[in-house]
């Protein structure tokens, strides 16, 4: 048996994990528990910063000495403290910076709580949760039946780009914008939506449409190992 503790962003992370990741590895013996870091005296998720991650892992792996440590933190909005974040910009390709500043996060991390490097595996998700979404629009649609009607103009914007994992990080054109411009009767909304639409689109499609993702995903699957 392996415990994995996952820290994850928000509400609608820590769903995604519970409902569709855990299940998905519990037969290899793989058990995977998300946590919500505390971003203040009195609320949990959203932004975290690399001193409350750098102290949490270090907690969690004192409390948790057998347990693996990974996280599920989006690119867009990442604070400019994280490891390898300057350096990191200066690479052409999202793919290329996440890889950067996930080697730096690693490094700086393992460094800090003194744990064997095997014990934390960072994953930075290009560029936001919502990105995921996109592996296949058709099925994202049928969260909301009134959705159908901004199908095409989804597809138009899967298909403007190489990969969901690279829908830019611009303000306006986040994948989490998109979705929130796009979709209405009901408007999207991430806590509600985004689990119920990622159980939709399924993690394997999911994994197969985002390599960055799907890579994170079969390290995973690797502990059981």
């Amino acid at each position: 048996m392996v415990e994995v503790i996952v820290i994850a962003e928000g509400v609608t992370e820590e769903a995604f994990i519970k409902q569709l990741v855990a299940p998905a590895l519990r037969h290899s013996q793989i058990f995977i528990k998300p946590v919500m870091l505390n971003t203040s005296k009195d609320a949990k998720g959203g932004a975290v910063s690399f001193e409350r991650l750098q102290f949490n892992v270090r907690n969690i792996s004192r409390q948790c000495p057998s347990a693996v440590v990974t996280t599920l933190l989006d690119l867009y909005g990442l604070p400019t403290s994280f490891p390898g974040f300057a350096a990191a910009q200066k690479l052409p390709d999202v793919y290329q910076r996440v890889k950067a500043m996930e080697a730096a996060l690693h490094q700086t991390i393992v460094a800090h709580v003194g744990c064997r490097s095997e014990r934390f595996l960072p994953h930075i998700q290009p560029y936001e949760f919502e990105g995921l979404l996109f592996s296949d629009v058709v099925e994202l649609c049928r969260t909301e039946s009134a959705w159908s009607g901004s199908l095409l103009e989804l597809k138009k914007v899967r298909a403007a780009v190489e990969s969901p994992e690279h829908i830019n990080d611009g303000f306006d054109t986040k994948p989490s914008k998109r979705l929130e411009r796009l979709l209405h009767q009901p408007r999207y909304r991430k806590t509600l939506h985004g689990p119920k639409a990622a159980e939709h689109i399924t993690l394997a499609v999911m994994e197969r449409e985002c390599l960055h993702f799907g890579t994170w995903i079969n390290k995973l699957r690797g502990l059981a190992a």
